[in-house]
């Protein structure tokens, strides 16, 4: 037991060493490349902070436990709005544009109500990863394009400029992230074994903190440094890159078994967190928004540890 929590403990800290590694030198690329602020969030950025799920999927869906990426990808996403951006916006509200709104906010809530739709019978099947992963591809090739329009210079944005240690500093942290990925997954199953805990538990709840640790660093940094834009775009790309892509990736592997009562808990959360934080007219987040967000996320953990696989909805 002692030397599987220190493989978890041990996955923990390569995910944050190498999430910081590959966001610095994807935003780098980004800089150099002129992209705009939110477009980075949402793609660069959110992909760079994703990696760790993407890592933890394919070495689950490989060891066939992809029930613990799908915990993972799912719990992450509830993670990343409820308690990284609720800290967030603690500080202070979030002013979000027009783009954002259109483009990702819409997405975000989407794909959740669909892979929900897709999971009714308990099974991820190779056939609706696809479907799912098309819709993913869809909302990307959208935002390259509008990534296109909207090119110029950012010159606020975090990174480095040299395009050749921006390049070392991005493989360095992707490397580092697929072997966090191995270690989490392996520390992890064992657990679950070892204390009798179903995997998608673990997955939503262990496993989704420590992969989301990049996702928290990136958007609190964004948030004191006065780039709202950045952060918020990297949570909800961070979502829509888990949902559309990460889950669609596992059960192209191997198709996903699980227990439905769990997953739907956790995708009934995380339409709500999107809900509430979906912006007013003036595109705000207010403040008194990210405290409710952190109630909603104790809750969450409190009946989904309770009933563990009881829960019936």
């Amino acid at each position: 037991m002692i030397t599987d929590f220190a493989y978890l403990l041990l996955g923990f800290i390569l995910a944050c060493i190498g999430g910081e590694f590959f966001v610095r030198g994807s935003v780098g690329i980004a800089h150099w490349a002129r992209i705009s602020p939110g477009i980075i969030g949402a793609t660069v950025a959110a992909f760079g902070t994703s990696s760790p799920e993407l890592s933890v999927a394919i070495n689950s869906g490989l060891t066939n436990q992809s029930d613990i990426a799908l915990g993972d990808a799912l719990g992450s996403n509830l993670l990343n709005v409820a308690l990284i951006l609720g800290i967030t916006l603690c500080i202070s509200g979030i002013q979000s544009n027009r783009e954002s709104i259109k483009r990702d906010f819409p997405s975000a809530l989407l794909i959740p109500i669909i892979t929900a739709f897709f999971a009714y019978d308990g099974v991820l099947s190779r056939i609706e990863a696809v479907l799912i992963l098309l819709y993913f591809v869809i909302w990307l090739t959208l935002t390259v394009i509008e990534a296109k329009k909207q090119r110029d210079l950012t010159d606020k944005i975090i990174g480095e400029h040299n395009i050749i240690k921006v390049l070392m500093i991005t493989l360095s942290g992707l490397a580092i992230l697929f072997v966090s990925g191995k270690f989490i997954v392996t520390g992890a199953g064992a657990i679950a074994i070892s204390l009798g805990i179903d995997k998608f538990i673990v997955g939503a709840i262990i496993v989704a903190i420590g992969t989301s640790t990049p996702e928290l660093a990136t958007t609190v940094i964004a948030k004191l440094k006065g780039h709202d834009e950045v952060g918020l775009g990297t949570i909800l790309g961070s979502n829509i890159f888990n949902g559309g892509f990460i889950v669609s990736v596992s059960a192209l592997i191997s198709p996903i078994v699980f227990n439905w009562n769990e997953v739907l808990i956790t995708l009934i959360f995380g339409v709500v967190t999107i809900l509430i934080t979906y912006p007013y007219k003036d595109g705000f987040i207010s403040r008194k928004k990210g405290f409710l967000l952190l109630a909603i996320y104790v809750v969450y953990i409190f009946l989904l540890w309770q009933n563990k696989g009881t829960l019936k909805i």
